[in-house]
């Protein structure tokens, strides 16, 4: 019963479907976060792909490339049980080769790099001229995986960094950017408080205390705010054009 659990809990923590909104707190970010990804999966169809930060590879079976690489670092504030990391590394230099993958992929790791600039270059360095990249990083959440949570990144510094380490912007999304958002950051909250450490107990509180929340921001989802400037997700897939 307990392994049943785990497995819908899992399941529906990436890729929520409609029981997700009865067992994922953070249903409509995560459901958002794989759509425009699955959208952006089908220009990286070929190659060598490396997935930087990867934990359980959540979006592996988007990409239909030839070979596909998961690259992780161990620290303490973060799970690995579940995972499926392929090369573990120190945290400052990729065990690869110069220009050796035809594509990255990075989803919400940026925000836990200390020297972004040397791990876009390490991004830079070991992708091939014209090989795109891959990234998401949230704007508005709150501080996880502590004590390894050091920045936020707006749409216009994610630009200014990109550019700054060889990369050009071809599509940018934000995500969530709608009244919902009111009670996904209710959510977020309470998540804080309430969550325990057995998956049973989650269940049961995220569908009886969490999930009014989901489906109240579903339904306010349809009303978009003026502006996108408030939203949940940066989804950037960007090209390589020169080395640095």
């Amino acid at each position: 019963m307990i392994n049943w659990l785990k497995k819908i809990y899992i399941s529906e923590d990436f890729n929520p479907r409609y029981i997700g909104i009865f067992t994922n707190p953070f249903y409509l970010p995560r459901r958002e976060l794989f759509r425009i990804i699955k959208i952006l999966s089908s220009k990286i169809n070929k190659g060598n792909l490396l997935d930087v930060g990867c934990g359980s590879k959540p979006y592996r079976n988007l990409f239909k490339v030839d070979k596909y690489i998961g690259l992780d670092i161990e620290n303490e504030g973060h799970n690995h049980d579940y995972e499926e990391v392929d090369i573990f590394y120190d945290g400052t230099t990729f065990p690869f080769d110069d220009i050796i993958f035809d594509n990255v992929i990075c989803n919400q790791v940026l925000e836990h790099v200390f020297n972004p600039d040397k791990f876009l270059k390490e991004i830079n360095r070991v992708l091939r001229k014209d090989g795109l990249f891959l990234l998401t990083v949230p704007f508005l959440w709150d501080e996880h995986e502590k004590p390894f949570d050091f920045a936020r990144y707006s749409s216009f510094g994610l630009k200014h960094i990109l550019n700054e380490n060889g990369f050009e912007i071809q599509q940018q999304y934000k995500t969530n950017s709608h009244v919902g958002i009111i009670f996904i950051f209710i959510n977020i909250i309470l998540y804080k408080f309430i969550q325990t450490k057995s998956i049973k107990l989650n269940l049961i509180i995220n569908a009886l205390i969490l999930s009014p929340f989901n489906i109240l921001s579903i339904i306010f989802s349809s009303i978009k705010l003026p502006n996108k400037d408030i939203y949940i997700d940066n989804i950037i897939l960007a090209k390589k054009i020169k080395n640095v």
